[in-house]
């Protein structure tokens, strides 16, 4: 077995111990930064994404194999930046008011920042105005993402999609929805731009999104 191929499993399986030298050792063998990033640990991230979407591991087993690669993009870090790699675009995330659930939110959080996505983490009880607020500050955002996981916080999701696009910036931004009782129809229903029931779902729908706003910025 090649080192990519150790490091993809190291990541599979959740191991966060062994990740960091066997990225080390792979860096010291001449492989490329950005292979051992996408080969070894983005593709990982997706099969686990992939297990998980089938139902054969659970939340616990996808936290895992994203800490393992959070550890591993720590050792990839200087290398990567070296090579002026660029950073896919900046997040805008939290919890709707009235919900005080974030795993599922950090989960996505930590996966996007793996994929290589700026992340603003708003926390748990997020305003209107706060999410509002953050997008203005945030001028260079071009995602928003809202997790709920009680259905009674839909009502707070659906104001503040609402909110959003009544907003002068919302041509440069994209807004996606997600969490347990979130539903593709829903996301449609107010506003949202797209819907994810997962969070190696949310890092696709990611990457889908930000083409759409870079298409609409060369319109």
């Amino acid at each position: 077995m090649g080192k990519i191929e150790e490091i993809a499993a190291a990541i599979e399986a959740g191991r966060m111990k062994p990740v960091m030298p066997l990225v080390q050792e792979a860096l010291n063998l001449g492989i490329p930064p950005n292979e051992i990033l996408n080969k070894g640990m983005i593709d990982a991230l997706g099969n686990v994404g992939e297990k998980y979407r089938k139902g054969e591991i659970f939340v616990p087993e996808m936290i895992l194999a994203a800490r393992a690669m959070k550890k591993g993009v720590e050792v990839l870090r200087p290398y990567l930046a070296s090579e002026h790699t660029a950073v896919l675009g900046k997040v805008i995330i939290g919890t709707v008011a009235g919900d005080l659930h974030d795993i599922g939110k950090n989960l996505v959080s930590m996966m996007l920042e793996n994929a290589g996505f700026e992340v603003v983490d708003l926390g748990i009880d997020v305003s209107t105005r706060k999410f509002i607020d953050a997008v203005t500050k945030h001028s260079d955002a071009v995602l928003v993402a809202l997790s709920a996981l009680l259905t009674t916080t839909l009502p707070a999701m659906r104001e503040t999609v609402h909110a959003l696009n009544g907003q002068a910036f919302r041509d440069r931004i994209q807004i996606m929805v997600g969490g347990t009782p979130v539903t593709e129809d829903f996301a449609r229903e107010i506003g949202a731009d797209g819907c994810s029931r997962n969070a190696a779902e949310a890092v696709v729908l990611a990457k889908e999104l930000l083409g759409n706003v870079h298409h609409v910025e060369n319109l």
